[in-house]
């Protein structure tokens, strides 16, 4: 089976995301790299391509080459991932769709409510998908966790517990660090900063594995270093379509914590307990029953883990591992649109678009409602609520 082609927007040299979406999508052989418009400084971008392979006349200076570079090929990229900062993701996935590409964009995907609206709206008239790159849905028993809600072991679920805290930008020393000061700089980051960078993941990872959609939430946002314009720790209630309540607590400012992506979720019927830093544990108890410790890997588990896990029982897979499933998904979906046949249902798990725009209103609604003491307020994206 030949390979599909896959391009790259960002990701260069030195980028912090760059090598793990290169692994991600290598890691199974469905895709070829391609194409690269790698840095925001021409040549080095071209340089950066070729020294990882990609040929000198795809190896392009900037996005705007690449895209017209690469609609006129016979085997043009059928995939691009864009990896760019954020204020440039809307401008550069809304221009790839309409040329015809599928698109696989880093979070945010807009930084505006409208903006996503507009993404959806484009992906649904071009027929193209435009996948959010919510990562940490791929790992295995996330997904499991999802099939376990899904059907029906927990009963109704009443509650969900999301984190994401880290402590990495605690030191007030190191605010004017270019690597940190943009994150909070309104400008590049927009209207969030922790919220928007990290409590979106934990906060779609709780509409991933409920298959319940914020409804309204209301937050308390914190700058604990005061030479900070937007937040480094917030916490958000939120209750879901579903009638699940949730707790999300987010911070960038939490000594002692690493990466701190958890999710907790309580049904009438028992409890799950996920944690990235230790991906290969699931911890569920039924109700009136023990804890009980769901490997990864281990028999009888649902499809969508098996497919998702990748070496065998009790050795270490990791984040680049979960974005190969993310991939894996989206070289299911569109081999499948080329043959003409119905595509695996258990890879058909890919963030979306409409993800994206949710996310982006939760983001929205949460700086209203912080700015107002707490008020709750309703996080749908205007498109998706009842006329």
């Amino acid at each position: 089976m030949s390979k599909l082609n896959w391009g790259m927007v960002g990701g260069g040299a030195g980028s912090q995301i760059g090598p793990a979406h290169r692994l991600g999508a290598g890691l199974d052989g469905a895709f070829a790299f391609a194409a690269g418009a790698l840095d925001h400084v021409p040549d080095a971008g071209r340089a950066y391509a070729q020294s990882l392979g990609v040929a000198p006349d795809r190896a392009y200076g900037d996005w705007r080459e690449m895209l017209e570079g690469e609609r006129v090929r016979d085997d043009r990229v059928d995939l691009v991932t864009v990896a760019t900062p954020n204020a440039t993701h809307y401008e550069i996935t809304k221009a790839f769709l309409e040329a015809g590409f599928h698109v696989l964009c880093e979070k945010p995907m807009t930084m505006t409510v409208e903006e996503g609206e507009e993404i959806v709206r484009i992906a649904s008239a071009t027929g193209r998908i435009c996948a959010v790159n919510y990562g940490y849905t791929g790992y295995s028993l996330v997904r499991h966790m999802r099939a376990m809600v899904a059907r029906g072991d927990l009963g109704r679920v009443r509650l969900v517990v999301a984190e994401f805290a880290h402590g990495h930008h605690a030191n007030a020393a190191d605010a004017d660090n270019p690597r940190v000061r943009w994150r909070y700089d309104p400008a590049q980051a927009g209207v969030s900063a922790q919220f928007a960078d990290c409590g979106i993941h934990a906060l779609h990872m709780a509409s991933f594995v409920t298959c319940q959609e914020v409804a309204s939430l209301s937050a308390d946002f914190a700058s604990c270093v005061e030479s900070r314009t937007l937040e480094d720790d917030a916490m958000v209630n939120f209750r879901m379509e579903g009638g699940a309540v949730g707790r999300l607590w987010t911070s960038s400012v939490a000594i002692g914590r690493q990466h701190g992506l958890t999710l907790q979720v309580f049904g009438e019927a028992g409890g799950l307990r996920w944690t990235q830093e230790q991906p290969n544990q699931l911890y569920w108890t039924p109700l009136g029953g023990r804890v009980q410790t769901i490997e990864r890997g281990e028999a009888g588990l649902s499809p969508e883990a098996d497919r998702a896990s990748r070496v065998t029982i009790g050795h270490a897979e990791g984040m680049p591992l979960a974005f190969a499933n993310i991939y894996a998904d989206l070289a299911e979906v569109i081999r499948a649109a080329k043959e003409g046949r119905v595509p695996d249902p258990a890879a058909d798990l890919y963030p979306r678009a409409e993800d994206g725009l949710r996310s982006m209103a939760a983001v929205h609604g949460a700086v209203a409602s912080a700015g107002r003491q707490g008020a709750w307020v309703d996080a749908r994206p205007p498109m998706f609520r009842a006329p």
